[in-house]
């Protein structure tokens, strides 16, 4: 009996021998695999990073794209109030869309055709048209203009042209008898006014 006892025990000390010896072998592995896991991520970040930065040198080396403020029309509006050398500078203002007719408005820019500021001013202050208010409301915006944009002085200046255009016609119906319906007509108009120094003697 006591043989077999020690014939069982050898066995089962061979065993755990040989797990402790394989133990450090699978730990062994298992550092070598997480190394050559790893080393790839490094050198992909590496890749990115050198990546990165070459992008950003590009980018500090590109040429600095200018973009044109405005596009057609003000290029348009640039152009007209460009003025050649040598020549008195013409300063505008426009009212659209002003309900009078443009019968009416021209009568009144024939009165300040051609005249100063101070003479049309006065015109407009004591004529009892209603469209006079009009005319005096673009006038004042013309001079504005030439003092705040071309730094010129408002009553050192005339007008040189004042038109009256035919705006939209807006379409009104007045029932009448027998059903009948009348139409009516509101007419508007656009008044514009330029200005330009007087003339030194």
């Amino acid at each position: 009996m006591a043989d077999d006892t020690t014939n069982n025990d050898e066995p089962q000390a061979e065993v755990t021998e040989s797990v402790e010896d394989t133990t450090p072998k699978t730990e062994e592995a298992a550092t070598e695999t997480e190394a050559t896991a790893e080393a790839p991520v490094e050198a992909a970040d590496s890749h990115d990073h050198d990546h990165d930065h070459d992008h950003d040198h590009d980018h500090d080396h590109a040429p600095a794209v200018v973009q044109a403020r405005g596009g057609a029309r003000a290029e348009a509006r640039r152009a007209r109030r460009a003025q050649p050398e040598g020549e008195a500078p013409v300063v505008r203002a426009v009212a659209k869309y002003v309900r009078t007719t443009p019968r009416k408005a021209r009568l009144i820019a024939d009165l300040i055709r051609d005249k100063s500021v101070d003479e049309a001013r006065a015109i407009l202050l004591h004529s009892t048209r209603s469209a006079a208010q009009d005319w005096s409301k673009v006038l004042e915006s013309a001079v504005a203009n030439a003092e705040n944009n071309h730094e010129l002085v408002g009553d050192d200046l005339k007008i040189k042209s004042i038109t009256a255009d035919d705006g939209p016609t807006l379409k009104r119906f007045q029932p009448r008898a027998q059903g009948r319906a009348y139409r009516i007509n509101k007419r508007t108009s656009h008044l514009t006014v330029s200005l330009t120094p007087k003339e030194q003697d």
